[in-house]
């Protein structure tokens, strides 16, 4: 055994990285790790729901434990408080390590202090799935409703084995965790893995971690021609937009893949306050149709990759606990393009300046403006004292 004397944050090589769709493809890639492990499991999720899918995946976990697997599941205090105390007793008495992440406060209707936005899987310290995809029918194919659009990538190798400490980490609330794992054993398996660069990226304001808010400001700082981004919630403040319209200004076209269809209807009326800055400083911008976007993916160029937990606000960049996976390599750069092109060519339609008088008129316009004003507000109010405060420890 070995153990976690510190979280890496820059490159590891030997990896290979594999993107992965929501839906149908992620569960049953989930499944097959699952099944496959021989070793160690660990799940870090924001929501886990006694639904359709949310009893599968606990009785592979289940299975899994009875032919002595190590199983720790971390979930969110607050988001997936609902769970009842039959479903989780059952998970408790096959074995399986369960623990909450906790806030400082929290109710029936809202919470108070950090959230865990983790959507993460890590198997044998070898294999990882991380991406935007939480464990509910909602993000799962299922007869007669399809699955929100959401990504995740699936990653084989030393990365995967920095994800497996920072787990230990996560759930045991302490740096210096044995592993479980035999690390030497698991860098020999990733050595046969191909020369694909991935650094692992936090956002946690306790932790004074502004990891992945840093990789899109090298992405505006550093970008030759294109920019892709494809989020849910995107409300950016006005350093982001800063640094979007420096990069426009230099040339570098930006794509926005947006939410046509939102869970959260306050959030889409804030998100489409921007719309008129965007077109103005020529962002383009295309809603998605079908089903609700809860993808957050982002492509420079076609160079850099960085896929997980983080969306373009102010709540993942100062209040929760985010993961992302910062891919460097052409190969996969190419095949997520031509992933969100196929999305924006078949599924979307393009907002455009006249689209604006068309379909989003003065009331609308005093609609989304005022619940800007009421995001803005309700997020100061409840992360202000605390995103000061560590950025002073």
């Amino acid at each position: 055994m070995s153990s976690a004397k510190k979280i890496k944050t820059t490159y590891t090589f030997n990896n290979h990285a594999t993107l992965v769709r929501g839906g149908k493809e992620y569960f049953d890639q989930l499944k097959t790790l699952i099944e496959k492990a021989q070793h160690f499991i660990q799940l870090q999720v924001y929501i886990l729901e006694e639904d359709h899918t949310g009893n599968e995946i606990k009785d592979c976990l289940i299975a899994a434990s009875r032919r002595n697997v190590r199983v720790q599941i971390l979930l969110d205090g607050y988001a997936s408080r609902n769970l009842t105390k039959p479903f989780i007793q059952e998970i408790r008495n096959a074995g399986i390590h369960l623990r909450f992440f906790e806030p400082i406060f929290k109710s029936k209707n809202y919470y108070f202090g950090r959230r865990l936005h983790h959507k993460l899987v890590v198997t044998d310290g070898c294999f990882a799935l991380i991406g935007g995809i939480n464990i509910s029918d909602r993000y799962n194919d299922l007869p007669h409703q399809p699955a929100w659009l959401d990504y995740a990538v699936l990653i084989e190798g030393e990365s995967a084995f920095e994800l497996h400490k920072l787990c230990l980490h996560f759930y045991h609330k302490k740096r210096n965790v044995e592993t479980w794992i035999d690390k030497y054993t698991v860098l020999t398996h990733a050595h046969t893995f191909p020369h694909t660069a991935i650094r692992i990226r936090r956002n946690d304001w306790v932790m004074n971690k502004n990891q992945i808010s840093g990789t899109y400001m090298e992405m505006f700082r550093n970008a030759q021609r294109t920019i892709i981004m494809m989020s849910s919630y995107f409300i950016p403040n006005s350093f982001f937009r800063n640094q979007m319209s420096a990069a426009i200004k230099r040339g570098v076209v930006i794509k926005l893949i947006l939410a046509g269809k939102s869970d959260v209807a306050i959030a889409k009326n804030a998100e489409r306050y921007f719309y008129q800055w965007a077109l103005r400083n020529n962002i383009q911008i295309y809603e998605y149709l079908p089903t609700v976007l809860h993808s957050k993916i982002a492509v420079c160029d076609d160079r850099i990759v960085t896929i997980g937990s983080y969306n373009i606000n102010d709540l993942s960049a100062l209040a929760s606990v985010e993961l992302n996976a910062e891919i460097e390599d052409h190969a996969f750069a190419e095949t997520t393009i031509k992933e969100i092109e196929a999305v924006i060519k078949h599924q979307t339609i393009e907002i455009k300046k006249e689209d604006l008088a068309e379909h989003f008129g003065i009331w609308n316009q005093l609609t989304q403006w005022v619940s800007y004003i009421i995001f803005r507000s309700v997020f100061k109010l409840f992360t202000f004292y605390f995103s000061k405060k560590s950025s002073i420890e």
